[in-house]
């Protein structure tokens, strides 16, 4: 497996290098960990002044003073890293990196602030997103899930990005430790809630509660059904949990009530517009809860 990790000496990256450096099966792997810090361009004018060896040699100091505390982390857990440093917009180079490496994973710290668009994963986390549909862990809390098997939940919505969110947890499982309990979790709609007039005019329920229960069990066996069976054909085993309601809100309620260590969420994703960076169950889950987030995004 190859993994990037971008550090920039904060304490959000710091727990990208932590979880890395706690995944002791994926190390047993031996994966393939390159660390990556970008520096923000010298002024043009002040590089001229100063000449290019100078400004080259700033730009090595300045990037190992970060890599070096990231690199010693990962050999003391016992796995040997390499690292590079690229100059320019943070984004783009990690994403630019993230594509040529072809990468399996980008594993970055991001603060976020709030429920806006463009501040629910950070600037640099949002940029990485618009220019590449790498698959992305995004940590955002300052301490790394603790231990080698975590409780992973993966939201399965019926689509393909739903389906490649499972087969990217089977393909590496290793990721998510020697044991680890995986939860499929599914939104049916909240039928109860539609209503049709009677003869007098009056609004009632549009179905019987029988009639709810059995269009939801629908729903939720259609969504699950493809994902069961590729599970059972590696032999993997999951609880199935069915939620009724907005999408958004109930997964991010499911995840920070459960603790889940991980949510895997398949998402579409349009481009550089920030709204249309992430799908919108995607966003407001990453708004309405701080669990670690694996976004498959190329199905």
């Amino acid at each position: 497996m190859k993994i990037l990790v971008p550090v920039d000496g904060s304490k959000f990256s710091k727990a990208a290098v932590d979880f890395i450096a706690s995944r002791t099966t994926l190390i047993g792997g031996s994966p393939e960990v390159e660390l990556l810090n970008v520096q923000l361009p010298i002024p043009t004018r002040a590089a001229r002044v100063v000449g290019k060896d100078v400004v080259k040699s700033y730009y090595e100091e300045e990037s190992q003073r970060v890599l070096k505390p990231a690199l010693a982390a990962l050999k003391k857990a016992g796995l040997e890293a390499t690292t590079a440093y690229a100059v320019g917009h943070p984004g783009e180079q990690i994403a630019a990196a993230a594509d040529r490496d072809k990468v399996d994973l980008i594993v970055m710290g991001s603060h976020g602030h709030g429920a806006l668009a463009g501040l629910v994963l950070g600037s640099t986390t949002n940029s990485v997103l618009a220019h590449t549909k790498k698959p992305m862990l995004v940590l955002r809390a300052k301490e790394a899930p603790k231990g080698d098997s975590l409780k992973v939940g993966i939201a399965v919505d019926g689509s393909k990005y739903g389906r490649e969110a499972v087969r990217y947890v089977i393909k590496h499982r290793d990721l998510f430790g020697a044991a680890p309990e995986i939860v499929l979790i599914h939104v049916v709609p909240d039928f109860a809630g539609a209503v049709m007039p009677d003869m007098a005019g009056i609004a009632m329920p549009a179905f019987t509660e029988d009639e709810i229960k059995a269009m939801q069990k629908k729903a939720f066996d259609a969504a699950l059904d493809p994902v069961r069976k590729l599970l059972a054909k590696e032999g993997l085993s999951a609880e199935e949990v069915c939620l009724v309601g907005n999408p958004g809100d109930e997964i991010s309620a499911y995840a920070k009530k459960k603790r889940l260590d991980v949510l895997v969420m398949g998402s579409h994703g349009y481009g550089a517009f920030k709204a249309a960076v992430l799908g919108s169950t995607a966003m407001r889950v990453a708004a309405r809860c701080e669990t670690p987030l694996l976004l498959i995004r190329d199905a």
